[in-house]
């Protein structure tokens, strides 16, 4: 049972219809808002903001997003049965998909339906007439936060991107994308409480530290390194998280939420949890004795990098052996299909349940020591990058590392990324980041071109709207 969890209701959201209508990707359906003015129903403002919570429990965080971060990479393969193609799995994991595959299109329209939900709660909250400026601002500040995080996915993912509150079709540089970004988060910041000053009741929601720290990302992603260094201090600074001290715990269910935590897509509910609607499940053993469909499987490529580090304790924590014994007592039967799973992705409580309480970790405080060392290391202050390198190493009880040269020091904070975030769903997005994916994926067996840097327009997208420039090589 999910206890002092952020209660996520729906209800409002789907009501007041906040979301794309079916046929259109970046627009909202004035009708259904009439729709509900005429129904004199007044919804409160805070389910507006549950609303933009909600769509991070959508199916297509199950699948279709498991396709376009990490079986496109080498973290992961397909996995499940040879003949069972996961809609568009297969050619995703060996980069032959196009601007039609479906997992693209999804992930496409469903984080622009975050964006229009985000944005048409800002309005209603700015218009309800609330008297209590604090309440008012952090509600702001929480759409502003989420409408950021879907727009940095979006960004990442496509490149020049239409500005939804702009206009539905022109697309703006990334330059321009990422200051609407740092914008929103900035204001998000100045308004958000401290993750210590939330009541329990109110535990996962947005807080200044989650807007701190994706600052501190969005900043990296951009090449800007003093800006990530000195907003990954601020965080570290706060004195709102600590490391795990066991590593293998953070995806456990007393893990969630836990001192490390510092922005989780909630489970919700009191009797029946709910996360994300069948996460899990799509990621479990396969076959004799299993409880899921096998997908997103960790690739030998992975496995060997771990094996290459003597990383047993990051190792053991992300993946499930065919044969091993769990840490709930769960025995994986030798029959299982596949030789590896994702632990990550393990609901102890109810694995093969279609509804699970399983917390998806977005953000946390050991990718904010890795930002903030690759930072200091882009700035010449490589002892620096060594020194805050070395705190997330010695809790996989790893070895010092000691090298003072900056290129090398590089490599070793992009494989630690690697390493430390295995499934969290960045691994494709940092390959392009680092300009390091054509290499990667030869390595791994799968021809990598200079138009998969960026994802296609989906088809359905510039059907739609002609006018709609389609991305290089698509």
């Amino acid at each position: 049972m999910k206890k002092n969890k952020l209660y996520i209701s729906l209800l409002a959201a789907f009501s007041l219809g906040i979301v794309s209508c079916e046929n259109d990707f970046l627009d909202v359906d004035s009708r259904e808002k009439v729709e509900a003015k005429d129904s004199q129903v007044i919804y409160e403002p805070e389910a507006f903001v549950n609303g933009i919570y909600g769509m991070f429990t959508d199916w297509n965080y199950a699948f279709s997003f498991l396709g376009i971060t990490e079986i496109i990479s080498d973290n992961a393969d397909k996995g499940s049965s040879p003949t069972d193609k996961g809609t568009d799995k297969d050619i995703l994991d060996d980069l032959t998909y196009t601007s039609s595959v479906p997992s693209v299109r999804d992930m496409w329209k469903h984080w622009y339906k975050s964006v229009g939900r985000a944005s048409l709660a800002i309005e209603y909250i700015e218009n309800f007439g609330l008297t209590d400026q604090a309440y008012k601002s952090r509600l702001i500040g929480e759409a502003r936060f989420l409408r950021a995080l879907n727009y940095f996915y979006l960004v990442r993912g496509w490149g020049d991107i239409p500005i939804q509150e702009r206009d539905l079709v022109k697309r703006v540089p990334t330059a321009e994308v990422y200051a609407y970004i740092e914008a929103d988060l900035k204001a998000a910041a100045d308004v958000l409480p401290v993750k210590s000053a939330y009541a329990a009741k109110d535990l996962g929601r947005a807080t200044k530290g989650a807007a701190q720290a994706l600052l501190s990302k969005v900043y990296l992603y951009q090449g800007k390194y003093q800006e990530a260094y000195d907003m990954a201090k601020t965080v570290i600074g706060s004195g709102e998280y600590n490391l795990e001290s066991d590593y293998a715990r953070i995806w456990r269910e007393v893990g969630e939420n836990g001192p490390e935590s510092i922005f989780e897509f909630q489970a919700r509910g009191e009797s029946i949890a709910h996360g994300i609607q069948q996460y899990s499940q799509t990621q479990g053993a396969r076959g004799t004795g299993g409880w899921g469909w096998g997908f997103n499987v960790p690739s030998d490529n992975l496995l060997q990098a771990f094996l290459a580090e003597k990383d047993s304790v990051r190792m053991n924590a992300t993946i499930i052996f065919r044969g091993e014994t769990l840490y709930d007592g769960r025995v994986i039967s030798q029959g299982a299909e596949n030789p590896m799973y994702n632990e990550k992705a393990y609901d102890s409580g109810n694995p093969g349940g279609a509804d699970n309480g399983k917390n998806l970790r977005y953000l946390r405080l050991g990718e904010v020591y890795l930002i903030l060392a690759e930072s200091a290391n882009e700035l010449g202050k490589t002892s620096e990058a060594v020194s805050v390198l070395n705190i997330v190493r010695n809790r996989a009880k790893l070895p010092n590392y000691t090298s003072s040269n900056q290129a090398d020091v590089r490599q070793k904070i992009w494989n630690e990324r690697r390493l430390e975030l295995a499934f969290e769903h960045d691994r494709w997005f940092d390959l392009i980041r680092t300009h390091q994916a054509e290499a990667a994926m030869k390595a791994n067996g799968k021809t990598f071109q200079q138009r998969h840097n960026l994802f296609p327009i989906p088809n359905d997208q510039i059907i739609q709207t002609p006018d709609f420039v389609q991305n290089l090589g698509w």
